[in-house]
């Protein structure tokens, strides 16, 4: 059975690693590239993103998709809303060329990457996340959720709304929200992606 943490254990662990293993924007870019490489790509692709790190995992992602000529672009639901890595790999993106728009066609994006929320997301998803959700589950692509799908909680796997996905790659090791709730509903696939993050703390094992 699979090895699984609470999202607090996760962020310990992750904090441990970036002050004595890796750098953060390398975890970071460790965590973009796992993502890239579980997933067959069909363009035009929509990377929707929100806020802090889980964003910050998508425009690794984008990075990737524009070096290897896959037509990608942005969807930034939030302005200014970037972690410090987050902006870091954002800025690459635009040194790039990749597009980035507020307002995605998502009826024409054949893969969609869901980063809108991470595993710390708790309550009710509100504007302009509800629409955006809302938005991909009718939108006929294949779904990727980004370590967990946004709208779940990390630690319970419910929500009112969240993201329905083809393949959830989680980063670094799963999360209770991974099995529990409304999971199975969720997520038709998933695969964990080991990154180097040391867990420091309890873990469970699920299925």
């Amino acid at each position: 059975m699979p090895v699984c943490v609470s999202t607090e254990v996760m962020r310990a662990s992750d904090k441990w690693t970036i002050e004595n293993l890796v750098p953060s924007k390398e975890l970071m870019a460790r965590a973009g590239r796992a993502i890239f490489e579980h997933v067959e790509w069909k363009a035009p692709v929509g990377i929707i993103c929100g806020k802090g790190n889980n964003a910050g995992d998508g425009f690794v992602v984008a990075s990737l998709l524009k070096d290897h000529g896959i037509d990608c672009e942005i969807v930034l639901l939030y302005e200014d809303a970037f972690s410090e890595d987050g902006r870091y790999f954002y800025d690459k993106c635009l040194e790039k060329g990749v597009r980035t728009v507020s307002r995605g066609n998502y009826g024409g994006y054949k893969t969609i990457l869901d980063c809108i929320f991470g595993t710390g997301f708790k309550g009710e998803v509100k504007e302009p996340a509800k629409t955006a959700i809302e938005n991909i589950n009718s939108s006929g692509a294949y779904v990727v959720s980004a370590d967990i799908n946004s709208g779940l909680n990390g630690d319970t796997g419910l929500g009112d709304l969240y993201v329905r996905s083809d393949l959830t790659v989680s980063i670094g090791t799963f999360k209770y929200g991974h099995f529990l709730g409304n999971a199975k509903e969720a997520m038709k696939d998933k695969i964990n992606c080991d990154i180097g993050i040391k867990i420091i703390g309890e873990t469970r094992e699920l299925s």
